[in-house]
């Protein structure tokens, strides 16, 4: 599906066991991402404070006597797993370039409960989006594509004999290319329609203004607001050759979608999106993916199960 690193591999387990050897390692990692500057209270804004001796992952301020965790309003927060488990799950999750289910990490994990592997894949899959990210810029190829999804009822995590998929989801891709017109990153949208308002709107927060899009005759994408457009009518055959690389994308997220989910919940379709845009952009880095997403986790605020199951609704 994706292509494998090319140009620094992941780290090995060995050395993922002498980097992250214990808790106070995964602190001291920690703290270093969240404070780079230095230690800096949350509460009163004084830039000094040290580690307690009985434990290295709470800091007290210098200012306030207030104590505060490495972890405290991050993806981490009040989380009852080890550091080194949240570690080693995002070592595990950024080493195989395909990814895997709930089902999957809690065995190689160890985890008792199929819960607290879920959640914490949920967790995971949030930070691989930064909030700052860069939009798209320079060429951009977009199109839409619908996308089969399971029930439900099915099962999370096993195949369904038959023909399982009871509806289908619309999902919108752009992929930037460079001056060559090779693929250099892609965004990826769940949308609930094709109407205009639906992809100026995405249009709007995955490109650039300025950036030349290109997409097929479907009216939706006329006259975005910031960019000049070029519309190629095409239909069958011929539109995979004009929009090759959107379309190649796509053919890659199906194929991803079945081989590892066996199908996609449309409740948390955005979330799968989201790790498959977070993959492919680091398809040839994945060494770099490790530091990336406990990196955005430190930034992001704390979110609960119940913050996840409630998008069932």
């Amino acid at each position: 599906m994706l292509a494998r690193w090319k140009n620094d591999k992941p780290m090995s387990l060995p050395a993922f066991d002498a980097r992250f050897s214990d808790e106070e390692a995964c602190s001291h990692y920690l703290a270093e991402h969240r404070w780079p500057e230095g230690f800096v209270c949350p509460s009163c804004g004084t830039c000094k404070g040290w580690p307690l001796k009985r434990n290295r992952a709470t800091w007290e301020c210098a200012g306030c006597a207030r104590q505060t965790s490495v972890t405290a309003g991050t993806v981490m927060h009040s989380s009852h797993l080890p550091l080194r488990i949240w570690f080693l799950a995002a070592h595990i999750i950024t080493s195989h370039s395909n990814g895997m289910s709930a089902l999957q990490l809690q065995a190689q994990l160890g985890l008792g409960s199929y819960k607290t592997a879920w959640l914490l894949l949920q967790k995971l899959r949030r930070s691989m989006v930064n909030p700052d990210r860069n939009p798209l810029k320079d060429l951009v190829e977009i199109d839409e594509a619908e996308m089969p999804f399971r029930s439900r009822h099915d099962p999370e995590d096993r195949p369904k004999g038959g023909r399982s998929p009871v509806g289908k989801m619309f999902v919108v891709c752009a992929v930037e290319l460079s001056s060559d017109g090779h693929p250099r990153r892609i965004r990826m949208k769940h949308i609930p329609d094709g109407a205009s308002k639906t992809l100026h709107g995405f249009i709007g927060q995955a490109v650039e203004p300025g950036a030349h899009i290109i997409t097929d005759g479907w009216l939706g994408y006329e006259n975005p607001p910031a960019n000049t457009h070029e519309a190629k009518v095409v239909s069958g055959k011929k539109a995979h050759d004009i929009l090759h690389w959107v379309h190649r994308v796509f053919s890659n997220l199906k194929t991803w979608a079945k081989s590892v989910f066996h199908g996609l919940r449309k409740c948390h379709l955005q979330r799968y999106l989201d790790e498959f845009v977070f993959r492919w952009n680091r398809r040839r880095h994945m060494r770099s993916a490790f530091d990336t997403l406990l990196g955005i986790g430190v930034g992001l605020g704390p979110a609960t199960y119940r913050d996840f199951v409630e998008q069932r609704a």
